[in-house]
């Protein structure tokens, strides 16, 4: 409940609403508008790809290695970009913060990113879709992305002052979340009514539980 939700104060109680999909309570780190179905990807680690090996120390003796070293960088995360083009991964779904190098090459070939997601927000969106992270750099980088989901829309979504991310999964199982955007004066009010509907919501998920017994 609590990442299928967010309470808005200052609105009155008429103003809330239930949304399909799920927001995500974060801004797109690139966004490029995408009409009808797209596939989305998610990834938990940064997709720049690392000089070194962790504990190893990368010496650079001169500006013109360490010029190469940069191109390198760019060059893999180009060509991780266009793979994911050619698998028509037009959504990128992070739990770790990207490179500006990796966000100018989403840009660059329409993939929007949104990153920094909560362990709980990848929990829900791995319940949601049944998809793992995808794991790019090593000797696998360049196989088939097979492990993607379907999204129907994917928009930025203003709450007040906030900029969300409203995504619609494609869902074959039973599970068709929707998104609650309770509104009321202040934040006790708020609180109160999510804490009642949660209260509700586990009593009926109770009782179906015992009803199928």
């Amino acid at each position: 409940f609590a990442e299928l939700h967010a309470a808005v104060p200052g609105l009155p109680l008429a103003s809330s609403r239930l949304l399909p999909g799920v927001v995500l309570r974060r801004d797109f780190a690139a966004y490029c508008p995408a009409d009808g179905e797209l596939r989305a990807l998610l990834v938990t680690e940064p997709l720049q790809p690392s000089l070194t090996a962790p504990g190893v120390e990368f010496v650079v003796h001169s500006e013109g290695q360490y010029q190469a070293s940069l191109r390198w960088i760019a060059q893999r995360a180009e060509a991780l970009m266009k793979h994911l083009q050619s698998n028509n991964v037009k959504l990128l779904l992070s739990s770790s913060k990207q490179e500006e190098v990796v966000i100018y090459y989403a840009k660059l070939h329409g993939v929007s990113v949104v990153e920094c997601l909560s362990s709980e927000e990848m929990a829900l969106i791995t319940e949601i879709t049944g998809i793992s992270p995808y794991a790019p750099f090593g000797d696998n980088m360049d196989r088939e992305i097979t492990e993607t989901a379907v999204v129907t829309f994917c928009q930025p979504l203003l709450l007040v002052s906030k900029r969300c991310v409203h995504i619609g999964f494609s869902s074959g199982g039973a599970f068709q979340p929707h998104f609650l955007i309770l509104c009321g004066p202040v934040d006790g009010v708020n609180e109160q009514h999510a804490a009642a509907l949660q209260e509700a919501f586990t009593m009926l998920q109770q009782l179906f539980k015992t009803g199928g017994e």
